[in-house]
């Protein structure tokens, strides 16, 4: 696998698409900055270089992008096309019509549950996993979890947005994947 130049790839070169982000302060609670998004959503040129950026640093070829519910599905069906994959949804559990499987996971208190479709992919297919954002990792590590339980090859994963100071980017590099962000906010 070629090493993902992530420092380099979230330095100047992508100041235009953070400056598309807005912060709210003191969000959802005091002390929080909140990192939205939907300001780079609305900014079709923004979002259309996000995606083309995010898809050249994909390591190829990919069967399917696995989106994290919810702004995970945008960027997930954005990327599929470029990369020619399908799109593999990662929803809470008990959003999905289908027969499912699931994955618990870890919150600041209690639990929480992700699942996906049980047919939703062929073991030995390889699987990009995408989400707007990596903080602590706890829900992409289920999602990782979740993958390889039903056969996945799992070994990247790619972000809008980093906050590397939750650690949550390098938990996912410990559990063996290769790591991409566009944009780091230090601090939470």
């Amino acid at each position: 696998m070629i090493a993902v130049e992530t420092e380099a790839r979230q330095d100047q070169r992508n100041d235009d698409l953070k400056a598309l982000i807005r912060t709210i302060p003191d969000f959802p609670k005091p002390g929080i900055q909140f990192r939205d998004i939907t300001t780079l959503l609305l900014d079709a040129k923004g979002f259309a270089e996000a995606i083309a950026r995010m898809a050249a640093a994909t390591v190829g070829p990919v069967d399917l992008v696995a989106g994290i519910e919810a702004r995970g599905f945008i960027f997930a069906a954005a990327m599929a096309a470029p990369l020619g994959a399908g799109v593999l949804l990662i929803r809470k559990d008990g959003k999905l019509p289908g027969v499912t499987i699931a994955e618990d996971y870890a919150l600041e208190y209690g639990t929480d549950r992700i699942a996906m479709h049980e047919d939703a992919l062929v073991p030995g297919q390889r699987v990009l996993l995408v989400d707007d954002l990596i903080a602590t990792g706890g829900t992409a590590r289920a999602a990782v979890r979740l993958l390889r339980k039903a056969g996945a090859v799992v070994e990247q994963a790619q972000f809008l947005l980093d906050l590397p100071d939750l650690g949550g980017a390098d938990a996912l590099r410990a559990d063996g994947l290769a790591v991409d962000s566009l944009i780091a906010f230090e601090g939470h």
